[in-house]
Protein backbone atom coordinates (compact mmCIF):
# COMPACT_ATOMS: atom_id res chain seq x y z
CA UNK A 1 0.00 0.00 0.00
CA UNK A 2 1.46 3.00 -0.83
CA UNK A 3 1.67 6.67 1.67
CA UNK A 4 0.35 9.06 -0.66
CA UNK A 5 -2.18 9.16 -3.38
CA UNK A 6 -0.66 8.60 -6.97
CA UNK A 7 -1.36 10.51 -9.52
CA UNK A 8 -1.23 9.26 -13.31
CA UNK A 9 0.64 12.35 -15.39
CA UNK A 10 0.66 12.40 -18.69
CA UNK A 11 2.99 14.58 -20.76
CA UNK A 12 2.60 15.06 -24.66
CA UNK A 13 5.86 15.35 -26.64
CA UNK A 14 6.01 16.58 -30.37
CA UNK A 15 9.53 15.75 -30.37
CA UNK A 16 11.06 14.87 -27.35
CA UNK A 17 14.29 15.26 -26.31
CA UNK A 18 14.98 14.26 -22.67
CA UNK A 19 18.09 15.24 -21.15
CA UNK A 20 17.47 13.76 -17.77
CA UNK A 21 16.56 17.20 -16.14
CA UNK A 22 12.98 15.74 -15.19
CA UNK A 23 14.64 12.92 -13.87
CA UNK A 24 16.76 14.99 -11.92
CA UNK A 25 14.20 17.40 -10.38
CA UNK A 26 12.01 13.51 -9.45
CA UNK A 27 15.09 12.68 -7.56
CA UNK A 28 15.36 15.80 -5.79
CA UNK A 29 11.97 15.54 -4.66
CA UNK A 30 11.92 11.98 -3.69
CA UNK A 31 14.98 13.19 -1.54
CA UNK A 32 13.08 15.27 0.07
CA UNK A 33 10.44 13.18 1.00
CA UNK A 34 8.01 15.05 -1.39
CA UNK A 35 6.83 12.80 -3.71
CA UNK A 36 8.05 9.14 -5.18
CA UNK A 37 8.37 8.10 -8.89
CA UNK A 38 6.85 4.56 -8.79
CA UNK A 39 7.16 4.43 -12.56
CA UNK A 40 7.52 6.25 -16.05
CA UNK A 41 6.08 4.42 -19.70
CA UNK A 42 7.09 6.34 -22.81
CA UNK A 43 4.25 5.14 -25.26
CA UNK A 44 3.36 6.30 -29.17
CA UNK A 45 0.93 5.52 -31.79
CA UNK A 46 1.58 2.93 -34.38
CA UNK A 47 1.19 3.52 -38.15
CA UNK A 48 -2.70 2.01 -37.26
CA UNK A 49 -3.67 4.75 -34.74
CA UNK A 50 -3.00 2.17 -31.63
CA UNK A 51 -0.82 2.52 -28.70
CA UNK A 52 2.36 1.11 -28.06
CA UNK A 53 5.30 1.13 -25.47
CA UNK A 54 8.49 2.25 -26.72
CA UNK A 55 11.72 1.44 -26.29
CA UNK A 56 15.16 3.30 -26.18
CA UNK A 57 13.96 6.45 -24.11
CA UNK A 58 13.53 5.06 -20.45
CA UNK A 59 15.18 1.71 -20.41
CA UNK A 60 14.34 -0.38 -17.25
CA UNK A 61 11.16 1.52 -16.56
CA UNK A 62 7.34 1.13 -17.68
CA UNK A 63 6.45 -2.57 -16.60
CA UNK A 64 4.45 -1.44 -13.48
CA UNK A 65 2.79 1.79 -15.63
CA UNK A 66 2.03 -0.75 -18.42
CA UNK A 67 1.01 -3.43 -16.38
CA UNK A 68 -1.59 -1.12 -13.97
CA UNK A 69 -3.24 0.87 -17.32
CA UNK A 70 -3.37 -2.26 -18.87
CA UNK A 71 -5.90 -3.69 -16.68
CA UNK A 72 -3.33 -6.63 -15.04
CA UNK A 73 -3.89 -7.94 -11.43
CA UNK A 74 -6.75 -8.95 -8.89
CA UNK A 75 -9.72 -7.03 -8.40
CA UNK A 76 -9.47 -4.82 -11.83
CA UNK A 77 -11.00 -1.26 -11.81
CA UNK A 78 -14.85 -1.10 -12.52
CA UNK A 79 -15.43 0.71 -15.93
CA UNK A 80 -16.73 3.94 -14.13
CA UNK A 81 -13.88 4.57 -12.67
CA UNK A 82 -11.54 4.38 -15.80
CA UNK A 83 -9.89 6.86 -18.43
CA UNK A 84 -8.74 5.92 -21.78
CA UNK A 85 -4.83 6.46 -21.96
CA UNK A 86 -5.79 6.64 -25.82
CA UNK A 87 -7.51 9.69 -25.48
CA UNK A 88 -4.93 11.83 -24.40
CA UNK A 89 -1.96 10.59 -26.24
CA UNK A 90 -1.16 12.98 -29.27
CA UNK A 91 -1.10 11.70 -32.44
CA UNK A 92 1.70 12.50 -33.22
CA UNK A 93 5.05 12.51 -31.01
CA UNK A 94 5.26 10.55 -27.34
CA UNK A 95 3.29 10.37 -24.42
CA UNK A 96 5.04 10.03 -20.89
CA UNK A 97 2.78 8.37 -18.42
CA UNK A 98 4.40 8.80 -14.76
CA UNK A 99 3.23 7.49 -11.69
CA UNK A 100 4.02 9.72 -8.84
CA UNK A 101 3.06 9.37 -5.66
CA UNK A 102 2.56 12.22 -3.52
CA UNK A 103 4.17 11.37 0.10
CA UNK A 104 3.63 15.36 1.58
CA UNK A 105 -0.30 14.01 1.33
CA UNK A 106 0.43 10.77 3.26
CA UNK A 107 -0.90 12.18 6.63
CA UNK A 108 -3.46 14.37 5.26
CA UNK A 109 -5.31 11.24 3.27
CA UNK A 110 -5.07 8.95 5.99
CA UNK A 111 -6.62 12.05 8.42
CA UNK A 112 -9.53 12.21 5.59
CA UNK A 113 -10.44 8.60 5.42
CA UNK A 114 -10.16 8.95 9.39
CA UNK A 115 -12.87 11.87 9.47
CA UNK A 116 -15.10 9.89 6.85
CA UNK A 117 -14.29 12.09 3.46
CA UNK A 118 -14.25 10.86 -0.26
CA UNK A 119 -13.19 12.33 -2.89
CA UNK A 120 -16.04 12.59 -5.54
CA UNK A 121 -13.79 14.33 -8.07
CA UNK A 122 -9.97 15.12 -8.28
CA UNK A 123 -8.54 17.47 -10.93
CA UNK A 124 -5.84 20.00 -11.51
CA UNK A 125 -6.19 23.74 -12.79
CA UNK A 126 -5.34 24.21 -16.37
CA UNK A 127 -2.74 26.60 -17.21
CA UNK A 128 -5.39 29.28 -18.16
CA UNK A 129 -7.08 28.52 -14.76
CA UNK A 130 -4.10 28.80 -12.53
CA UNK A 131 -3.76 32.86 -14.14
CA UNK A 132 -7.12 33.48 -13.37
CA UNK A 133 -6.62 32.19 -9.77
CA UNK A 134 -3.44 34.48 -9.29
CA UNK A 135 -5.58 37.73 -10.96
CA UNK A 136 -8.17 36.36 -8.17
CA UNK A 137 -5.61 35.87 -5.38
CA UNK A 138 -3.56 39.12 -6.23
CA UNK A 139 -6.94 41.22 -5.88
CA UNK A 140 -7.20 39.39 -2.33
CA UNK A 141 -5.97 41.69 1.02
CA UNK A 142 -3.27 39.81 3.01
CA UNK A 143 -1.95 40.31 6.13
CA UNK A 144 1.85 41.19 7.45
CA UNK A 145 2.67 37.54 7.19
CA UNK A 146 1.44 37.23 3.47
CA UNK A 147 -1.67 34.84 4.36
CA UNK A 148 -4.90 36.17 3.00
CA UNK A 149 -7.49 38.24 4.72
CA UNK A 150 -10.97 36.52 5.69
CA UNK A 151 -13.30 39.21 4.24
CA UNK A 152 -15.26 41.53 6.68
CA UNK A 153 -18.23 40.02 8.24
CA UNK A 154 -21.60 41.63 5.87
CA UNK A 155 -19.14 42.62 2.99
CA UNK A 156 -20.06 40.84 -0.23
CA UNK A 157 -18.31 37.58 -0.29
CA UNK A 158 -19.29 34.15 -1.97
CA UNK A 159 -22.48 33.55 0.13
CA UNK A 160 -25.09 32.80 -2.35
CA UNK A 161 -22.89 32.71 -5.61
CA UNK A 162 -23.94 30.45 -8.33
CA UNK A 163 -20.99 28.21 -8.95
CA UNK A 164 -20.72 26.35 -12.40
Amino acid sequence: MTAGPVQVLVLGFEEPHFDGSVLAELARLGEAGVVRLVDLLVVGRSDDGSLQTLDGYLDGRGDVAAALLGGEGPGGVSEADTWSLAEVVPERGVAVVALIEHLWAGPLSAALRSAGATMPVETWLSDQDRGLLASLEARRPVDDTGSPRPAPSGSAGHSGQRLR
